[in-house]
């Protein structure tokens, strides 16, 4: 649990003085200091919620509200809500990157740990609530369940297509080895994005341009126009012609076609 460290946490000092028996060993009726601050900051965070849950008529609006006004607790609510509404669990944790987009990854990491919904549900949810931290979230998603790394891209890029290269870039750097599979579930979701997904790509693996173009053309073999900006795009980033031509037949592409491409 987060330990709250706003205004909010202050109550809990009241709450200690008027409910003290709550964090009471069942044992021995006795309880230490950390469990009972514990189970004290727990019950006021859940009896907190609730009353403004009731106030603002929605979970999510109550969520918001607290976001605005103890961003730094925003968290530890989540975690709460989750616990305490978890059929509400889309609208919690849409409102709370929405309200508090810095804590996008926390938000997605605790919303996985806690089974709500699959691993690429919550990717979606979150990415949909604030699109420009796209990164964040794929990132928190794939330490999460690294076995769902292909589709944690398909759902990434399908849901903000624009962020395409940014999100393969991103990924491939933390999962080098897995570049071919990353790029090839880009490109089978959102296939226009490939000239896009080869420069970021180039970018930061130029010894990989084999790996990189060979896949790129392959798995965009049926779209002949996008077959042409990989190939213009890979020229762009220094591959050299015989290079080019190398890995554009090794993935399939005819030389006459090649020639078209690359004359275009």
């Amino acid at each position: 649990m987060f330990r709250i460290t706003s205004l909010l946490s202050s109550a809990v000092l009241v709450l200690a003085v008027s409910t003290p028996a709550i964090g009471m060993s069942a044992k021995d009726g006795t309880v230490s200091p950390e469990e009972a601050t514990s189970n004290q900051s727990n019950y006021f965070q859940t009896s907190f919620l609730k009353r403004q849950v009731d106030q603002n008529m929605s979970v999510g609006r109550a969520i918001s509200s607290i976001a605005s006004h103890y961003p730094q607790d925003v968290v530890s609510i989540v975690d709460i809500a989750l616990d305490t509404y978890p059929d509400q669990y889309r609208e919690i944790i849409f409102a709370a990157i929405s309200s508090q987009p810095s804590s996008t990854e926390e938000i997605v990491q605790l919303a996985i740990e806690k089974e709500v919904s699959s691993c690429p549900n919550i990717v979606q949810l979150a990415i949909m609530a604030e699109p420009t931290y796209v990164d964040f979230v794929v990132h928190a998603a794939a330490v999460a369940t690294p076995e769902e790394l292909s589709e944690i891209v398909r759902v990434a890029v399908l849901t903000q297509p624009d962020a395409a290269d940014s999100i393969v870039q991103t990924l491939s750097q933390e999962h080098p080895n897995k570049i071919v599979d990353i790029m090839t579930s880009a490109l089978n979701a959102v296939p226009f994005v490939g000239e896009y997904v080869v420069d970021a790509l180039l970018a930061v693996f130029p010894n990989d341009a084999k790996t990189v173009v060979e896949t790129a053309v392959r798995e965009s073999s049926q779209q002949r126009e996008q077959v042409i900006r990989i190939l213009a795009t890979a020229q762009h980033a220094g591959v050299q012609d015989d290079k080019l031509k190398e890995y554009a037949l090794a993935a399939g592409l005819s030389e006459e076609d090649f020639n078209s491409a690359i004359n275009n």
